[in-house]
């Protein structure tokens, strides 16, 4: 039979009194399992996605779990391919989630926890409430929910630049979401820090969401960091949506490429039409761009 493969996504803010201590033991367990994928180790805590073998996987829970700091994790589990990473990555950075706003500490202030369950009865009782989506503007293209108002960063780093579009909010509801929920952890806090009354975050993000519900208020599929690039749940039903459009023709399409010009490389959404020999260009001036490089080179 056949190894059937798991990614996990997770994160913990809390102190780390020596993060290269905690890389060092990371990579050693990381390495003893056969597993892949990314780890982020910062004096504010840990962010992980792996992938390995169900077994191996479970097991690196069960040691993650006889850490006193790391008990209370929440892994959100999706189906691996055994290709989703080339390789295993664990780095030590100033913060789990880069941010340009000082002060911003979750274990201190961040917004409410509203558990999947709690969202959906929102949505049926058509509760007054809305939706901030704190991703990047490549990653909701894929899928999104209904209704959400949408960050348009380019990255996490623009989280200043939400507040003029949420002005008039400050007195209502809010919940924001993200992939996991480690960006909104910060992004609630930021905007308690700015005077925003009731703010709440979907507590393990949308994933958790979408395996509990799947097609129902979120449309489309989520996209992960990482080579499956997007993921769905029941995408066999006919409740299943594309909502994606190619960038170049509007077709709909779910399908990212990377611009493949020298110095672009924007993440986009392209069709097969669109695409020559699967080398695809975000505009006009990159495949000029391309082409001229390509002639250079003969």
């Amino acid at each position: 039979m056949e190894n059937q493969y798991q990614v996990l996504l997770y994160y913990k803010y809390t102190k780390i009194d020596d993060p290269v201590e905690l890389m060092e033991a990371q990579k050693a367990l990381c390495e003893s399992l056969g597993l892949t994928g990314r780890i982020i180790v910062s004096p504010e805590g840990v962010n992980g996605t792996l992938e390995g073998t169900v077994e191996s996987t479970e097991e690196y829970i069960q040691h993650m779990n006889n850490i006193p700091t790391f008990t209370d994790i929440n892994y959100k589990k999706s189906k691996g391919t055994g290709k989703a990473f080339p390789r295993l990555s664990i780095k030590v950075r100033d913060e789990i989630v880069t941010s340009t706003v000082e002060g911003l500490n979750p274990t201190i202030q961040t917004g409410k926890y509203l558990s999947e369950k709690d969202l959906h009865e929102w949505f049926t009782k058509k509760k007054e409430f809305y939706i901030v989506d704190m991703r990047n503007d490549y990653e909701y293209i894929s899928g999104q929910f209904e209704g959400s108002i949408l960050s348009r960063f380019k990255n996490f780093r623009d989280l200043p630049k939400i507040l003029p579009k949420l002005e008039h909010l400050k007195d209502k509801t809010i919940v924001t979401v993200c992939t996991g929920g480690v960006r909104c952890e910060k992004a609630s806090g930021f905007l308690l820090q700015n005077g925003f009354a009731d703010v709440y975050q979907l507590l393990n993000g949308i994933q958790t969401y979408m395996e509990t519900y799947p097609n129902t208020h979120f449309k489309g599929k989520l996209y992960v960091f990482d080579n499956r690039i997007t993921i769905g749940f029941n995408t066999e039903d006919q409740a299943h949506e594309i909502i994606g459009n190619c960038d170049s023709c509007g077709k709909t399409c779910d399908t990212y490429v990377n611009c493949a010009a020298p110095n672009c490389h924007r993440h986009f959404i392209c069709c097969s039409d669109c695409r020559s020999e699967e080398v695809a260009f975000c505009n006009n001036v990159c495949r000029d761009r391309y082409l001229g490089n390509m002639v250079s080179q003969v």
